[in-house]
């Protein structure tokens, strides 16, 4: 996803294209906080700590449990930090300079955000330099590249769920938590507005996006009505928060 002040990835100054994969210390420093921020607000979230969805201050009693620290870790690493890098990497590989960078305005925001119980998952983008804003061609395959990764997890996670559930194993709710996870941050992202993933997959190809969004949204809808339907909870989210809980 990307965050920067125009709706296109923010550019820099164009280095020397590299075939290989390439970081700095800069980077590697900046996609850990991110990391690490977006990994509180999801515990926040499942800890049931929100304001809106959860107890305020009283469900932090939840927050420290193995469970909900493992399946937020993992759902950031792969919803957000795999996303992040998977823009990078094709970047790269088309022989263009890129990079994480952090927005420290967005790590606040998704702190705020997720106290009232919403995932606000832009606390920075991945930077790309030397690729102009007409080259469509590029800007689609480095854009669709973030929510296809996504997908890949969560249909992963998916049969893996489905497969630990048939077997009894306890591990099954949080694999279809993981699923659910990287679904969302998928079809958010392939939305084609403002800086949003969708709005230059769109531009490049109206078919790969459509495939693309219709993809990752009916994932979301079967691992949430799928799962969902055959327990006894409200809304989709207090049976995932739940989830977490009972980990």
């Amino acid at each position: 996803m990307s965050s920067g002040l125009n709706y296109y990835y923010t550019t820099v100054v164009p280095r020397p294209g590299r075939w290989g994969i390439t970081t700095s210390p800069a980077e590697v420093r900046q996609i850990l906080i991110a990391y690490a921020v977006i990994t509180l607000d999801l515990v926040i979230i499942f800890s049931g700590s929100s304001f809106v969805f959860g107890s305020g201050s009283a469900g932090l009693s939840y927050a420290l449990t193995p469970g909900i620290l493992g399946i937020a870790a993992t759902a950031a690493f792969t919803g957000f930090v795999a996303h992040e890098l998977a823009h990078k990497i094709v970047a790269q590989r088309r022989g263009f300079w890129a990079e994480f960078r952090m927005w420290p305005a967005g790590l606040a925001l998704s702190v705020v955000m997720s106290l009232v119980g919403f995932l606000w998952g832009a606390p920075g983008a991945t930077v790309v330099g030397g690729m102009s804003e007409s080259n469509r061609t590029d800007w689609g395959r480095t854009s669709v590249a973030g929510p296809l990764t996504n997908l890949s997890f969560g249909l992963v996670f998916l049969a893996g769920g489905l497969v630990t559930f048939e077997l009894g194993s306890p591990i099954a709710a949080g694999l279809l938590l993981l699923a659910w996870i990287n679904g969302l941050f998928g079809t958010f992202n392939l939305i084609p507005l403002g800086p949003l993933d969708g709005r230059k997959v769109l531009s490049w190809s109206a078919v790969v996006w459509a495939g693309a969004f219709l993809a990752s949204f009916a994932f979301v809808a079967t691992a949430t009505l799928g799962v969902y339907s055959l327990q006894g909870y409200g809304t989709p989210f207090h049976y995932y928060q739940a989830i977490a809980r009972g980990l």
